[in-house]
């Protein structure tokens, strides 16, 4: 398979097989409006502002009530480390449940997965229409970096993985996200790793954080346990655009190496450093290979989908497509960075060959039988989506028990002046 998607690699002078497209390509120009993947829009203006208004207050609500629910817990810092940990869990798998609810409500798309025989047994549709994932629970997880929507979905596999996973993602990224109001202090709380793009800033940071992901607990029984956790790491550093691909394009002839197409030249610095420090305490990376339907080659993503189109205008992309890879972490090469940074690379020209196939065919490679269960085909397609529909309102229910708690107190105390003075 590695041998077979390095090959497909060089074939960037074949033709192109007309179907649906995806590329990150070297040229790229503004798309003209009529020929969005997605087709027409969907909405009228009136239509359109008035799912721009719902949209911004049911997030902007259920993220300020995400974040009054961390500013409460935040005491039991000091208290108890396990329980503060385990309080901000929930409120991390509440903003699992609004990214998630969010998708299903004004962005619904087909979600297509599939994968290698390395992944078999551990993706599955379940009876009502959901797919149910059996990845670990503790892990890192790579992907290449499309468009700003990537790490929604991949939070939403969180969510869709059982044991449920949504509560203990930790995501690397950088810097200024981390002064956005709310969200920014929210994902403070969350434990994510902010990056400058300085190791000598980053390391301290990255060790500090990566050192509590690894550290031991003790269960009331004596026995030693690692807290879950899925850490994500896009190692492009940013999402594909042309300005993106011709720095690729620019380092690859600088360095004597070959360049790609569809992604970027990943960074190696900070995945190696990340997976050095959790070596021994985690078995598996599992790499994703996202690629959105209908983008032509030599087009980004972020030319067609933007907040307004994708959430607004009713042209979500029809599909998104997913295929999965596992490697063990034993067998990289940890023990020299020279030698990581070619292995990483290898992986991205295997991704680059993966997105070469689907930018030509429409579909990534099924999945062998012993992937999915019999009878479920190779590819697995499902929607993003809750189990129950009432879900979210768990963003909720923290805050209205605080609430009601603090009504009581105010009556009682209400009522107990009254009588004494």
């Amino acid at each position: 398979m590695a041998t077979e998607l390095r090959q497909r690699t060089t074939q960037r002078d074949s033709p192109v097989i007309p179907g649906p497209n995806l590329g990150a390509g070297a040229a790229a120009s503004i798309p003209a409006k009529d020929a969005h993947p997605s087709g027409k829009e969907k909405h009228g203006r009136l239509i359109q502002v008035l799912r721009g208004a719902s949209f911004g207050i049911y997030f902007i609500s259920c993220c300020i009530a995400i974040h009054i629910t961390q500013i409460l817990g935040a005491p039991l810092y000091w208290v108890n480390r396990d329980l503060y940990d385990t309080y901000m869990t929930l409120t991390k798998q509440s903003f699992g449940l609004l990214v998630t609810t969010m998708t299903h409500w004004w962005s619904p798309t087909t979600i297509r997965i599939s994968g290698d025989a390395s992944v078999a047994g551990q993706i599955r549709k379940t009876s009502d229409g959901r797919v149910e994932f059996a990845f670990p629970e503790r892990m890192v997880m790579i992907a290449n970096h499309q468009i700003y929507t990537d790490w929604l979905y991949l939070w939403w596999v969180g969510y869709a993985n059982n044991p449920q996973m949504h509560g203990y993602l930790y995501i690397i990224l950088k810097e200024s996200l981390k002064y956005l109001p709310v969200i920014g202090p929210g994902m403070m709380f969350y434990g994510f790793i902010f990056m400058s793009r300085k190791m000598s800033v980053d390391q301290p940071r990255m060790a500090h954080r990566l050192g509590k992901l690894k550290t031991q607990h003790t269960a009331p029984s004596g026995k030693k346990f690692l807290n879950p956790m899925w850490l994500l790491l896009f190692p492009e550093g940013t999402n594909a655009s042309q300005n993106g691909r011709d720095k690729s394009a620019k380092w690859a002839d600088k360095v004597g190496i070959k360049d790609t197409q569809h992604v970027l030249l990943p960074r190696s610095t900070g995945m190696y450093f990340c997976l050095s420090e959790l070596q021994g305490t985690v078995e598996y990376v599992y790499d994703c290979t996202v690629a959105y339907e209908g983008i032509p080659r030599g087009k980004f993503g972020e030319q067609y989908f933007s907040l307004s189109s994708t959430y607004f205008q009713g042209r979500p992309p029809k599909s998104v497509n997913l295929y999965w890879r596992r490697f063990r972490v034993a067998d990289i090469p940890l023990d020299d960075a020279t030698s990581f940074e070619v292995w990483l690379r290898d992986r991205w020209y295997e991704k680059d060959a993966l997105l070469e196939q689907y930018v030509s065919t429409g579909r990534f490679p099924p999945s062998p039988g012993e992937v999915v269960p019999k009878g479920e085909g190779p590819f697995v397609e499902t929607e993003v989506r809750t189990q129950f529909w009432w879900e979210w309102v768990q963003i909720f229910v923290v805050l209205g028990v605080f609430g009601l708690f603090a009504n009581v107190i105010c009556k009682t105390w209400a009522s107990v002046s009254h009588v004494v003075f």
